[in-house]
C-alpha cells in the first residue's frame, strides 16, 4: 500500500487554499490589507496630530520606508541609484514630500471621511496631466467623468448647499493640493518606468523623501516620548505595507476589478471616524464621495478598455505575415 501523506498543517492549507483562488480574488485580498493597513496608519496620524506636525510625521513615515529598503540597497548600491533623469527624480521626490505633508495634515484636521474621500480625486487630475504631459488624447468619455468627478468635490465643499456644508478651509485646501501633487507624481512614474525599474524609482523616492523632509520637520521639531515614537515608526511601517499591499494586489488581479476594492477604505475610515473620534459624515460629504468614487472607476474601467484594445492590435499586428 501506498505510503499515506503526512496531513497538512494550518499554514499550508491556508496556502494551499489562497493558491486555490483565482488571482482577481488573491488581488482582493491583497487591496482589503492595503485599505485596512491605510485606515490604521490615518487613525495614527489622527491621534498622533495634536503632539506632532503633519511635517514632523511626514519625516518619521519616510524614514521607516528608507529603513525596510535599505538591506535591499545595500546588496546593490550602484544598481539602486542608477539613472539617467536625475532632474525629473528630484522634481518628483520634492512633489511627493510636499504632498504627504499635506495629506497628513488634512487626516488630521478633517474628518477621516472627508479627507479619504478628497485623496480619491488625484485620479480626476490624472486626466488633464495625461494630455498636457504624456501627451495622451483624451475622448469624451474621460473628459466627462473628470467634469462630474470635479462637480462631486463641489458637493461635498458647498458651504451654501445645506447647512451639514463647511466651505473650504485650509483642510480642504490640502487635501485637494495633495491628490494634485500625487497625480503629479503618477505621471512622473509613468514617464520614468519607460527606462527605469520601479526599484529604482522606490528607492530614490525614500531617500530624497527623508531629505527634503528634514528641513520642514526640523522647524516643527518635538523629540517624542518613548511610547509615541512607537507610535510613529509604526504609522511608518503601516505607510510601507500599504503601499506594497497595493502594488501586489494591482499586480495579481486585474485593474479594472482592483480599483472599486481600493475605496473600501472610505467604508473602514468612515468607521473608525464615527466609533474612535465620533465623527458622523454629512450626507453631501457621503452623496460627493459617491459622485467622485463613480467617476474615477470609470476612468478606470475607460483607460483598461482602451489600454486591451491597444494591446490585441499589437498583437494582431505581430501576427501579420510579412510581404
Amino acid at each position: 500500500m501506498p505510503e499515506e501523506l503526512p496531513p497538512l498543517g494550518k499554514r499550508e492549507r491556508a496556502r494551499a487554499a489562497y493558491q486555490g483562488l483565482t488571482p482577481n480574488l488573491r488581488g482582493a485580498l491583497w487591496m482589503l490589507a492595503s485599505a485596512i493597513a491605510f485606515t490604521a496608519m490615518t487613525s495614527m496620524i489622527k491621534l498622533l496630530g495634536s503632539n506632532y506636525d503633519a511635517a514632523l510625521q511626514t519625516f518619521y513615515r519616510s524614514a521607516a520606508g528608507l529603513v525596510v529598503l535599505l538591506p535591499m540597497i545595500l546588496r546593490d548600491v550602484k544598481g539602486a541609484f542608477r539613472t539617467t533623469r536625475l532632474g525629473i527624480l528630484l522634481f518628483r521626490s520634492g512633489a511627493g514630500t510636499v504632498a504627504m505633508i499635506l495629506s497628513f495634515y488634512a487626516f488630521q484636521v478633517l474628518p477621516l471621511a472627508e479627507a479619504n474621500a478628497l485623496s480619491f480625486t488625484r485620479t480626476l487630475w490624472l486626466v488633464p496631466l495625461a494630455f498636457f504631459v504624456l501627451r495622451e488624447s483624451l475622448g469624451v468619455w474621460r473628459i466627462g467623468a473628470a467634469l462630474v468627478g470635479f462637480a462631486g468635490v463641489c458637493v461635498m465643499l458647498a458651504p451654501g448647499f445645506t447647512n451639514g456644508g463647511h466651505g473650504f478651509g485650509l483642510g480642504q485646501f490640502a487635501a485637494l493640493g495633495s491628490a494634485a501633487l500625487f497625480a503629479m507624481t503618477i505621471t512622473g512614474m509613468k514617464v520614468m518606468t519607460r527606462d527605469h525599474s520601479p526599484f529604482v524609482l522606490l528607492v530614490y523616492a525614500a531617500v530624497l523623501g527623508v531629505a527634503f523632509s528634514i528641513p520642514p520637520a526640523l522647524f516643527v521639531w518635538a523629540w517624542p516620548t518613548p511610547v509615541d515614537f512607537v507610535l510613529l515608526c509604526v504609522m511608518g511601517v503601516l505607510g510601507i505595507v500599504t503601499q506594497g499591499c497595493y502594488i501586489k494586489g494591482m499586480q495579481i488581479g486585474d485593474a479594472a476589478a482592483m480599483a472599486p476594492i481600493d475605496y473600501t477604505r472610505l467604508v473602514f475610515t468612515a468607521f473608525v471616524g464615527f466609533v474612535v473620534f465620533a465623527e458622523v459624515p454629512t450626507w453631501t460629504t457621503l452623496l460627493g464621495a459617491a459622485i467622485v468614487v463613480v467617476s474615477t472607476l470609470v476612468i478606470t474601467w475607460r483607460e483598461q478598455r482602451a489600454g486591451k484594445l491597444e494591446r490585441d492590435m499589437k498583437e494582431r499586428e505581430l501576427d501579420l505575415p510579412a510581404n
